[in-house]
């Protein structure tokens, strides 16, 4: 759940690439995090990002911005590691993509329901023609990041679900004790 994986550099291929949690580097991951109110409210919904061959992070943070390492609601705490051996030309055409969705959507208008940050992952995607698909969309990485995601650590398990499990508990408590 914590720290980086696999420890031994001779188990590693491209595909199992080295997580280091403490400096917030994910290659070759799509990341997320909670959106303060809607991921209390949805524990499933939240911001995404997706991480350069080298950890880098890109995320479409808002109206015209393409943050890097900045995620606009602070630091992963799920990512989903992905392979550059999906990718035709590898982690070249990985990083590409990438570049080529962000310098797209500094040009775009955030749009919480349509256009937003899983908008910028599934683009980048489906220019790298990930899996050998150009139909990744918010769907498809929503439910990919629920059956694939990982917490970054315990920590970022609570992050996630304990605003939800408050807000939960005290309407129970309201809706099944008398007062």
């Amino acid at each position: 759940m914590g720290g980086t994986t696999p420890a031994d550099p001779s188990e590693r291929s491209e595909a199992q690439p080295i997580m280091d949690v403490k400096r917030c580097k994910y290659p070759i991951s799509i990341v997320w995090t909670p959106i303060p109110l809607l991921t209390w409210l949805f524990p499933i919904i939240g911001h995404m990002g997706i991480a350069y061959t080298t950890g880098v992070i890109r995320d479409f943070a808002g109206p015209y911005y393409v943050s890097e390492d900045d995620m606009a609601f602070g630091k992963p705490t799920k990512y989903w590691v992905l392979s550059t051996e999906k990718v035709v030309g590898g982690g070249q055409a990985w990083d590409r993509a990438i570049y080529e969705a962000s310098e797209e959507y500094k040009t775009r208008m955030h749009n919480l329901c349509c256009d937003n940050c899983h908008s910028h992952v599934a683009y980048a995607l489906n220019l790298m023609r990930y899996e050998g698909s150009s139909s990744w969309n918010m769907v498809w990485l929503a439910l990919g990041m629920v059956l694939h995601g990982r917490y970054v650590s315990f920590a970022g398990f609570i992050k996630t679900w304990l605003p939800f499990l408050i807000i939960v508990s005290i309407i129970l408590i309201f809706t099944l004790v008398p007062f």
